[in-house]
C-alpha cells in the first residue's frame, strides 16, 4: 500500500501546485508597498524587494499594460503595488505634467530585465566545442610582424581560402569539461581577437579589428556566430531537466563564486535547456556517522574505520539537508553545457555544487521519496 499511497499523495500535491506554486506569487516579508526606480536597476533587481522569488518578475509586471513592454519603466518612475484579483501586480503610478513639454526620456534609458552589460561579453568569448572539430579549422601560421604575439591593427596569415570581406573570431584552446561520468562534454574555446579577411588565397590574411588577448600561431579562426547579440529582453522560467546538474566551472578560474559571476553548466540542449532557465543551487549535505557509542561524528572526525561504515551500510550514516547556496539563470546553451549567470547567492557557491530545479519544485519532490 506504501508505494500506491505515495503516488495519491503526489498527485494530489502536483494538482494543489498548479494553484499555489505555479501561479501565486510570495511576497517578501517587509516588502514596501512603494519603489522609485533609479538608473542601474533592473526588472530583477527590483522584484527582489518585493518577491522571495525575484527570477518571477515577469508575473509581477504580467497583466499590466503599462509594463507589459520593458522599455516603458525608467529611473524616476514610481511603482506601486497593488491586487487584481488577488494577486499582486506593480504598477506605474500616473506621471502629472509639471509643464507643456511633459516628460521626454533620450532613446534607450528604459531598465533592462538584468544588466546586459555584465553577461554579453561572455557570449563572444567563450564558446564550448567538440575538441576534433575545433582541431580542424583554419589555422593562424603567423603574421606579417616578426613579433610572436598579434594584436589589433596586424595582419595574421590563415592557412585557408577565405572570402575577402568575412569576419572570424580567433580563438585559443581552453579547458576540457568531462562530467562525473567522464564523459566529454566538450572543449572550451576562448575569442582572443576578432578580425576581417583584406586578401584571399591559399594562405589568406586577416586584419585584426580588436582584441581581448593577444593572438599567437596555432590558434584557431571560426565565424562569428549569429547569436552572437544578446537579446535586451529574458524571460525567465524554472528549469525544467529531470536529473539535478552541477556547476562545471567558474568562467575566471574562481574556486569561490557569487553574485553576477559566470559559470558553466554540465547541462545543455541535450538535456532540454533554454536561456532564461533559473536552477537552484545546493551543496550536498554531509553525512553523519553513528560511532560505536551512538554519537554523531562530523566527515573531518571520522576515522578510516568509520568512513568505511559509512559507504557500507546507509544505517550507520545519516545525510543532512542539502544547503541553499543562490540561483542562477542560463543566458547561452551548447550541446552538453551552459553558461549562466549567479543572479543572487546565501553564501559562496563552489565547483560541483548541485543544480536543480527551483525550490517549488523541490518540494513536490521531497513528498515522493
Amino acid at each position: 500500500m506504501e508505494n500506491p499511497m505515495k503516488r495519491l499523495i503526489l498527485f494530489a500535491l502536483m494538482t494543489f501546485s498548479c494553484s499555489i506554486f505555479a501561479d501565486t506569487l510570495t511576497l517578501k516579508s517587509g516588502h514596501p508597498d512603494s519603489y522609485v526606480v533609479v538608473k542601474g536597476d533592473t526588472l530583477w533587481d527590483i522584484s527582489e524587494h518585493f518577491l522571495n522569488d525575484p527570477w518571477r518578475w515577469p508575473k509581477l509586471w504580467g497583466v499590466n499594460p503599462q509594463i507589459a513592454n520593458p522599455h516603458l519603466i525608467y529611473p524616476g518612475d514610481r511603482l506601486t503595488l497593488v491586487f487584481i484579483d488577488g494577486e499582486p501586480r506593480l504598477v506605474v503610478k500616473p506621471h502629472k505634467r509639471k509643464s507643456p513639454e511633459g516628460r521626454i526620456h533620450a532613446k534607450g534609458d528604459a531598465i533592462p530585465a538584468i544588466d546586459l552589460s555584465l553577461i554579453g561579453p561572455y557570449l563572444i568569448q567563450n564558446r564550448v566545442v567538440d575538441g576534433d572539430w575545433f582541431d580542424e579549422q583554419p589555422m593562424v601560421l603567423g603574421g606579417e610582424s616578426e613579433s610572436k604575439h598579434h594584436i589589433v591593427g596586424d595582419i595574421v596569415y590563415v592557412q585557408q581560402v577565405l572570402t575577402l570581406g568575412d569576419k572570424f573570431g580567433v580563438y585559443s584552446e581552453g579547458r576540457e569539461f568531462v562530467s562525473k561520468e567522464s564523459e566529454v562534454l566538450g572543449q572550451e574555446v576562448v575569442l582572443t581577437a576578432s578580425g576581417r579577411v583584406v586578401e584571399s588565397g591559399p594562405i589568406s590574411k586577416i586584419k585584426l579589428l580588436s582584441n581581448f588577448r593577444e593572438t599567437k600561431a596555432g590558434y584557431r579562426i571560426l565565424p562569428i556566430e549569429s547569436d552572437s547579440l544578446l537579446s535586451a529582453y529574458f524571460m525567465p522560467k524554472a528549469a525544467t531537466v529531470t536529473e539535478p546538474g552541477s556547476i562545471l566551472a567558474s568562467e575566471k578560474h574562481l574556486r569561490e563564486m557569487g553574485k553576477l559571476d559566470v559559470v558553466y553548466l554540465d547541462k545543455g540542449v541535450e538535456d532540454g535547456v533554454e536561456p532564461g532557465d533559473v536552477f537552484s543551487i545546493y551543496r550536498d549535505g554531509i553525512d553523519v556517522v553513528i560511532n560505536g557509542d551512538g554519537q554523531p561524528v562530523l566527515p573531518a572526525e571520522r576515522s578510516s574505520y568509520e568512513d568505511l561504515l559509512s559507504g557500507v551500510s546507509s544505517d550507520n550514516a545519516i545525510k543532512m539537508p542539502d544547503i541553499f547556496r543562490g540561483r542562477l539563470m542560463v543566458f547561452k546553451v551548447f550541446d552538453k553545457t551552459s553558461l549562466g549567470l549567479i543572479m543572487a547567492n546565501k553564501k559562496t557557491v563552489r565547483v560541483d555544487d548541485k543544480l536543480v530545479q527551483p525550490d517549488s519544485i523541490n518540494l513536490l519532490k521531497s513528498f515522493a521519496d
